[in-house]
């Protein structure tokens, strides 16, 4: 059976739509070709109350947290309470370097560390990103409600597998 030029080009068209919308991986392993895999950090031989005494401390070091203003500071619980108006001078200044210095911390001593209102290191990091960035969400710095909206859009994913499944079934149908 021969296929006509047009059901050819919809067949195209589905699979490019499906490579684009379904073939799209998650996040990758710890694999990085320069170091291979990377172990858990903090765990070697080390009593687990040690290791929360020692990552708990990071935000305590005054060699870290030297200059940043201590309202603008990461706190145990996961909060930074900078206000918007503020944003220019925790973006642009000490408090910026000194608050990932901290996360390094943190991540040097346990990698999965979690903060009291369970966020992640990278949330922290993402809603630092997009605090100081240059979109809707710059001078947002509530770490809880970045982590709610990023739920919110979970959905997505389902939606794009979704829509290559319709294709696929579209484009059997004009083929037979």
């Amino acid at each position: 059976m021969a296929l006509t030029m047009n059901q050819l080009s919809v067949l195209a068209a589905a699979f490019i739509c499906i490579s684009l919308f379904c073939c799209r991986t998650g996040m990758a392993d710890d694999y990085t070709p320069e170091r291979g895999y990377e172990p858990e950090k903090g765990t070697e031989l080390q009593d687990p109350t040690q290791i929360i005494d020692k990552a708990l401390l990071c935000f305590n070091d005054k060699y870290v947290y030297s200059s940043c203003e201590e309202s603008y500071r990461l706190n145990e619980r996961g909060n930074m309470k900078v206000p918007a108006e503020k944003t220019d001078e925790y973006c642009n200044g000490p408090c910026l370097t000194e608050t990932h210095l901290v996360l390094d911390c943190l991540e040097n001593i346990m990698t999965n560390f979690l903060f009291y209102n369970k966020a992640t290191i990278q949330d922290v990091r993402d809603t630092i990103h997009a605090g100081c960035g240059h979109s809707e969400e710059r001078g947002k710095f509530d770490v809880a409600e970045h982590m709610r909206a990023e739920e919110s859009e979970a959905h997505k994913p389902g939606n794009q597998i979704l829509i290559g499944i319709v294709l696929m079934i579209a484009g059997t149908g004009l083929l037979y």
